[in-house]
C-alpha cells in the first residue's frame, strides 16, 4: 500500500502529563480518535477486546479510535497522554489503513518531544481524567476549533512533533490490507478517494480491465469481503465520524455519501455496528 504524507491530516485534541493515585479506572471507553502514551512512573492496565496491556515506564502506547477499552490503576502512576484526530474530510485514513503496535520502547527524544508539545500547548490539557468530561460530542467539536484556531508557528511546531512520535508506531506497522494486484490496489484508492460518490461496480471493473464476475472474484480474493461489502464499510466508518463531529441531519449524512434511501443507510448503519445512526450519535451526545 502506496502513503503520502499529504494523506496525513492529524489533528491534536488534547496533550498534557497525568499523575493518578489508583484512580484511574475507567470502564468501557471507545472515542472517535486514537490515544497515544508515554508512562514515565508507576504501572497500570489497559483491557482491549486482544486482551491485557500492562503499561510500564519509558514505553509508549497507542490505542486506535472506536477501540473498547478499560483501564485499571490500583498504584501510583503517572504518564503524558496525548489525543490524535483524524480529519473525516481526509480522502483516505492513515491511522485507519493500518494495524499498530499497540506497546513500542520509547527512544530518547520521544520524552523531550513530548514534554515540548506541552509546553507549546497549554490550553490543550484535560481539566478531569474521566473520559466522560471530554469524550462526547460538544467537547470534541470544541477541542478542533481550538486547535484550529492556535497560532500558525504553533501549528507547525505541533505537527512536526506529532509526526515525529507517529512515525515511531509507523515504523513497526502493517497495512490492513495486503494487495498483491496493482489493479485492486488502484481501486481500493478510488473507493477511498470517492467515498462521497456513487461508486458502481461495473465501473470499477471496467477500470480493472475485467469482466464484472471476475473483477469480483480477484478483489474478494485479494481483501476477503466483496467489493460492495468493501464499499459499504467504507461509507459507514465515515458516517461515524460525521455522526459524532458533525448536527447534520442523519438523511443529510445518507446523502452526502451517496445513499439515496436513507431508510437503506439505517439498516446498513445497524447491521455494520449494531446500533441505528442515532443510537450512535446519542452516545455521545452526553
Amino acid at each position: 500500500m502506496t502513503q503520502s504524507i499529504d494523506q496525513l491530516h492529524l489533528l491534536i485534541l488534547n496533550v498534557g502529563l497525568a499523575i493518578h493515585n489508583a484512580d484511574w479506572n475507567w470502564q468501557y471507553v471507545s472515542s472517535p480518535f486514537a490515544r497515544l502514551y508515554y508512562v514515565t512512573e508507576g504501572t497500570a492496565q489497559i483491557i482491549l477486546p486482544t486482551g491485557s496491556q500492562k503499561l510500564s515506564p519509558d514505553h509508549l502506547y497507542l490505542i486506535p479510535s472506536f477501540t473498547p477499552h478499560s483501564y485499571l490503576c490500583n498504584s501510583h502512576f503517572t504518564h503524558y497522554y496525548l489525543h490524535i484526530y483524524e480529519d473525516h474530510q481526509s480522502e483516505s485514513s492513515i491511522l485507519e489503513d493500518f494495524n499498530f503496535p499497540i506497546e513500542i520502547p520509547a527512544t530518547d527524544l520521544a520524552l523531550p518531544l513530548i514534554k515540548r508539545l506541552c509546553q507549546i500547548n497549554p490550553t490543550m490539557q484535560l481539566p478531569k481524567s474521566n473520559p466522560i468530561s471530554y469524550d462526547n460530542n460538544p467537547t470534541l467539536i470544541q477541542n478542533i476549533i481550538k486547535n484550529k484556531q492556535r497560532t500558525f508557528w504553533s501549528k507547525v511546531e505541533s505537527q512536526g512533533i506529532l509526526y515525529q512520535l507517529m512515525a515511531l508506531f509507523l515504523k513497526e506497522a502493517k497495512p490492513k490490507i495486503e494487495v498483491s494486484d496493482d489493479r485492486i490496489q488502484k481501486i481500493l484508492s478510488y473507493i477511498r478517494k470517492n467515498i462521497y460518490k456513487p461508486i458502481n461496480i461495473d465501473s470499477l471493473a471496467e477500470m480493472s480491465c475485467l469482466s464484472k464476475d471476475h473483477f469480483i472474484r480477484l478483489f474478494k480474493k485479494e481483501v476477503n469481503i466483496t467489493p460492495l461489502q468493501y464499499i459499504n464499510q467504507e461509507k459507514i466508518k465515515k458516517a461515524q465520524l460525521i455522526l459524532i463531529t458533525d448536527n447534520m441531519p442523519i438523511k443529510n449524512i445518507a446523502y452526502l455519501l451517496a445513499y439515496e434511501d436513507h431508510s437503506y443507510f439505517n439498516r446498513l448503519f445497524k447491521k455494520l455496528t449494531e446500533v441505528t445512526p442515532q443510537q450512535y450519535r446519542e452516545m455521545y451526545l452526553k
